[in-house]
């Protein structure tokens, strides 16, 4: 009974965690993280939704992330799977791939969402494209991507590793780009319609903490600014400046 409950104990705590960053927007949480000297709140730029559709204000995934590391096709020195990735992805998992920024291919289609799907997977964001959006639609798969092709995976790109740390850097250059930005298998994954933030697994609580307390102020602006009594002025009150 004992072995029992301690192996229940850590999925207990994820499913708590789960349902209390789940109450957050993406804009609280990177807010909060912002708190926290994340330099770039966790924001993971220019991945948006796809499906079900672009405008679902109703969708938000809160899920810990499964990684996976594209390589281009012609890399022959990076390993090999000995599976296919979306055949060993963990039940209430989010799929989070990372495609070599120069590709214009997809790497995601209808297959594997109805595989993840039906392994029991939250949904899929993607540093790079997909393609089969109507599939994904059909069966109201939520699809995060920076783009839509018409070309899939081979010949060129192919998964080299699963579980794995992954760093998404920004796809332009200059002094205005955010940080690049390292995700764990792990790591928690908030996802809407304003766009993708990654929690660091260690900073899940206080996250959590900062978030509502930036819900309470920002709902005491609101009622203020309402009443007329300015923004300005509001902010001072309650934030401070």
């Amino acid at each position: 009974m004992h072995r029992t409950l301690t192996r229940l104990k850590p999925r207990l705590r994820q499913m708590s965690t789960s349902s209390r960053l789940a109450d957050f927007s993406t804009c609280e949480i990177s807010d909060a993280l912002i708190r926290l000297k994340a330099p770039q709140g966790g924001y993971i730029p220019d991945i948006n939704m796809v499906s079900p559709t672009s405008s679902n204000s109703e969708l938000r995934i809160c899920s810990p992330a499964y990684t996976v590391q594209m390589v281009l096709g012609t890399d022959t020195t990076s390993p090999k799977l000995a599976a296919h990735f979306v055949d060993t992805v963990p039940a209430g998992s989010v799929v989070v791939i990372h495609a070599p920024s120069e590709v214009k291919n997809a790497v995601w289609g209808g297959l594997m969402t109805a595989g993840a799907q039906a392994r029991g997977a939250t949904g899929v964001i993607i540093s790079g494209r997909c393609r089969d959006l109507g599939e994904h639609r059909a069966l109201g798969f939520p699809v995060f991507a920076r783009g839509h092709s018409t070309v899939g995976q081979s010949p060129f790109t192919r998964p080299s590793a699963v579980n794995v740390p992954i760093t998404i850097s920004p796809q332009i250059s200059g002094a205005d780009t955010f940080p690049s930005i390292t995700i764990k298998p792990g790591d928690w994954m908030i996802a809407d319609e304003d766009g993708v933030v990654c929690v660091p697994h260690e900073l899940e609580v206080q996250v959590i903490e900062l978030a509502s307390k930036g819900r309470e102020i920002d709902a005491k602006c609101m009622e203020d600014i309402k009443a007329g009594k300015g923004i300005q002025q509001s902010f001072k009150l309650h934030r401070g400046k």
